[in-house]
């Protein structure tokens, strides 16, 4: 296949979230055309599986949503480079998965081509997440590698994510007569002044260094332009590192915002969606040979990703594949022919073709 043409066909199929119906069409369409996979579709998710009775098996995976679009659909090709939405999250790596299916048809590890929807929104939603539960036999595999961009560099591990919102009480008044009653909106400003003053934490595991971040995403309060408010909100984001358990993670942001839950004042802290991390995984040696063939030291991935999926299932995961993180969910998403080959040609080598 020329990976640069199937990558804007791809591209070129709409599979925002909720929507990936036709894509999973064409990629179970690719698969069962090809001797020797057992396919399976669940739902608008795809599973093909080798059966050659080798010592081990590597679950390749990638999920098959975008976001939504911020400007024109479709894929557009300039010379050795194909742009469009999802070109890097993450439909080059799906490109890769697909052409590895076709051309690496007896591999020294039987591979595991998962292909899964939902992955953009919320958790529930994750038809991975869905088939850990539902059908782990599917998932069943040594160790696993997570298509997502990462410039062709092995990303490690995958820091915990939680969404939380800080509430404070106040009592309603007249704005003219603000002195009866109390700002819930003002009762925020230490919240703001400590995320204001916030200094990432940076922890080191196994060579990797995982960066916290924390910040406000949404504010909430108020009822009319001449009322005090009695109630005021404020979202955080915190993305912890994977030494860090969710419980830990919460205790951890309540000290760093200093709130906890007050009944009298109506202050409360309340964790909205939370997912925890996965440590570095590759001392496995399925992936440290992914690493060694990539040429290059493994870094941290600075984000959540399903790796922390396969974690939780017992299964050590990477993230390897091709396009420029830093572009995901941009409208400048572009991937080179170079990248899409690079990556191919190390996950080739890892499955011996």
């Amino acid at each position: 296949m020329d990976l640069l043409a199937l990558t804007a066909e791809l591209i070129g199929i709409p599979s925002v979230s909720h929507g990936e119906a036709a894509l999973a069409d064409r990629i179970e369409e690719e698969l069962r055309a090809r001797p020797g996979l057992e396919v399976e579709r669940i739902g608008d998710s795809v599973v093909a599986r080798t059966a050659l009775g080798q010592s081990r098996r590597l679950l390749l995976a990638g999920h098959l949503d975008t976001v939504p679009p911020s400007g024109p659909a479709g894929a557009r090709i300039e010379g050795d480079a194909v742009s469009g939405l999802g070109a890097v999250d993450m439909k080059g790596g799906l490109a890769v998965l697909l052409d590895l299916a076709r051309s690496v048809p007896e591999p020294a590890v039987d591979v595991t081509y998962l292909f899964y929807a939902c992955e953009e929104v919320e958790r529930h939603h994750n038809a991975l997440g869905r088939l850990a539960l539902d059908r782990p036999e599917l998932l069943a595999a040594d160790a696993a590698v997570l298509g997502e961009p990462t410039g062709g560099r092995v990303e490690a591990g995958c820091q915990g994510t939680m969404r939380a919102t800080v509430s404070k009480g106040g009592r309603r008044a007249h704005t003219a007569r603000p002195w009866t009653g109390r700002n819930a909106v003002h009762r925020l400003l230490p919240v703001l002044e400590a995320l204001d003053r916030y200094q990432p934490r940076a922890v080191v595991i196994d060579g990797c260094e995982y960066t916290e971040q924390l910040q406000a995403v949404r504010i909430e309060g108020g009822v009319a332009g001449n009322v005090v408010p009695d109630s005021a909100s404020c979202t955080v984001n915190y993305r912890f590192a994977p030494d860090r358990t969710p419980a830990q993670a919460e205790a951890e942001l309540g000290r760093l915002l200093d709130v906890g839950p007050d009944p009298a004042e109506g202050d409360s802290l309340t964790v909205v969606d939370v997912a925890a991390g996965a440590p570095p995984s590759l001392d496995h040696p399925l992936l440290a040979a992914l690493v060694a063939a990539t040429g290059s030291a493994p870094r941290a991935k600075l984000g959540w990703t399903d790796v922390a999926t396969f974690w939780a299932a017992g299964i050590p995961a990477t993230n390897f594949g091709p396009g420029d993180p830093l572009l995901s969910h941009t409208p400048d998403e572009v991937v080179t022919r170079a990248e899409l080959e690079a990556v191919r040609a190390v996950l080739a080598g890892v499955l011996g073709g």
